[in-house]
């Protein structure tokens, strides 16, 4: 698909969009799925073959079926209203500025968005995210493949302070993080 035309009115829908996310995040306390969500589009790129990644594949039940995207599909059924609202916006921007006001709202700092992504239609195979049971040098593996950095691993991880872990979604139950008194 061609890239969106990132004119004026895109950029309204983008503002409008925002302000839409922001209420729906912060009214269903959907924060952690909406950042697992533009993780898992974007977590599949290939920095040498230039394939996957923040392309709003994952709206497709080819990929949203993945066993690391497990309950993704929630956050894809939520985000269609504020889609149907902001029709010009593609599934790619829309999920990742999910991602974007997910930080803002639970007290991260304000990220810059730059729109413009494209959608694609071709889904990555299985296996490209991360699976925490494989243990260190498969994460080194899986980031490095996206050409990040282990900086850039240990500051991906954070995300993992949000919210919890499910059981029928990663296998995993409870809270990532413990408070420490």
């Amino acid at each position: 698909m061609a890239a969106p035309v990132v004119d004026a009115e895109y950029l309204r829908q983008v503002d409008r969009a925002r302000r839409q996310l922001r209420a729906l995040i912060s009214n269903k306390g959907c924060a952690p799925i909406m950042l697992r969500l533009a993780w898992h589009d974007a977590g599949t790129y290939d920095v040498k073959t230039k394939t996957g990644g923040a392309n709003g594949s994952i709206r497709f039940e080819e990929e949203y079926s993945h066993g690391s995207n497990a309950g993704l599909k929630i956050a894809i059924d939520l985000l269609e209203p504020i889609k149907a609202n902001n029709p010009k916006i593609t599934y790619a921007d829309l999920y990742q500025l999910a991602g974007v006001v997910a930080v803002e709202v639970t007290g991260g700092p304000t990220v810059e968005f730059v729109p413009g992504r494209r959608d694609s239609s071709v889904c990555p195979r299985e296996g490209r995210l991360p699976d925490a049971k494989k243990g260190a040098p498969h994460l080194r593996d899986i980031f490095y493949r996206m050409g990040l950095t282990d900086k850039d691993i240990v500051a991906l991880s954070g995300g993992h302070t949000l919210g919890r872990a499910h059981p029928e979604r990663s296998g995993f139950e409870g809270a990532w993080t413990q408070e420490i008194d």
